[in-house]
């Protein structure tokens, strides 16, 4: 293949195109493939987390105490395409978040050629590694936040005659927007690491202000959970730690600097 750097910008914009090209036919072949599945998935892995039986729930009955009995929310649909867009929606975000690290993968073959060889062998396992992050967060995001949003909003009631109906766009963008948002947000290392190879974030920083993160964290968490300490630590502890490791990596980053520069004065 013809070295990066002696290609032309429209050589460039070309295999751009071309990767682009092959990111919207795996979205789209898995997109196809959800939409075939689409009343299992909407049964098994959205509507059964209004359900006191959800697995979330159910853990937290038996490891905390803190059971549910019921979660009196009802479904429906107040425009003629809305059950249409939410599914189609459904599987073009599955299909995103199914194909991501192929995604990410011909995105960074884009980038990668551009890099000099010490930048490519620091970032080396980069594809594998932000694909875990990422997932994990998704992890988070269906088994821990989303479910506690559902069982929150679900059960709160401002008073007794008021019924919780809840439209189907509305239930799904919830629970849609928070699992994609925690996948993101477990990525949270990996931008911090970019930023420390600019020189933007330094570990000074972040730990001068930890305690500021922390009371954020905390104040998040306390947003989008239940009003149950307990709650709010199980959403807490994963960005607190996320922040720490984060610390680590920046630390990492920072002496490997320190060493080139020893080694280049």
């Amino acid at each position: 293949m013809e070295d990066r750097k002696e290609m032309s910008f429209l050589d460039h914009l070309e295999e751009l195109r071309w990767r682009l090209v092959r990111i919207a036919i795996a979205i789209v072949t898995i997109s196809v493939v959800l939409w075939w599945f689409q009343e299992w998935i909407m049964d098994n892995l959205f509507l059964s987390m209004s359900k006191p039986d959800f697995i979330t729930f159910r853990l937290m009955c038996d490891m905390f105490g803190i059971c549910i009995d019921e979660i009196p929310v009802k479904m429906q649909s107040t425009t003629m395409a809305g059950q249409f867009s939410y599914a189609m929606m459904t599987s073009i975000i599955g299909g995103v978040v199914l194909a991501f690290p192929y995604i990410f993968y011909q995105i960074w073959s884009f980038v990668k050629p551009g890099l000099k060889q010490k930048e490519k062998s620091v970032v080396k396992g980069i594809v594998f590694y932000v694909s875990i992050l990422f997932f994990t967060g998704i992890l988070f995001g269906y088994f821990v936040v989303a479910p506690l949003c559902v069982q929150f909003f679900g059960t709160y009631q401002i008073s007794k005659d008021v019924e919780n109906i809840f439209t189907i766009s509305s239930y799904m963008s919830t629970i849609i927007s928070t699992v994609f948002y925690s996948g993101l947000l477990f990525l949270l290392p990996v931008v911090m690491y970019l930023f420390a190879k600019l020189g933007i974030i330094t570990p000074i920083f972040l730990r001068k202000y930890r305690k500021h993160a922390i009371v954020g964290v905390l104040i998040l968490s306390a947003v989008i959970t239940p009003p149950d300490l307990i709650s709010q630590i199980i959403v807490a502890i994963p960005i607190v730690m996320l922040y720490e490791l984060s610390i680590f990596v920046v630390v990492a980053v920072e002496k490997n600097r320190n060493k080139t520069n020893m080694a280049n004065p």
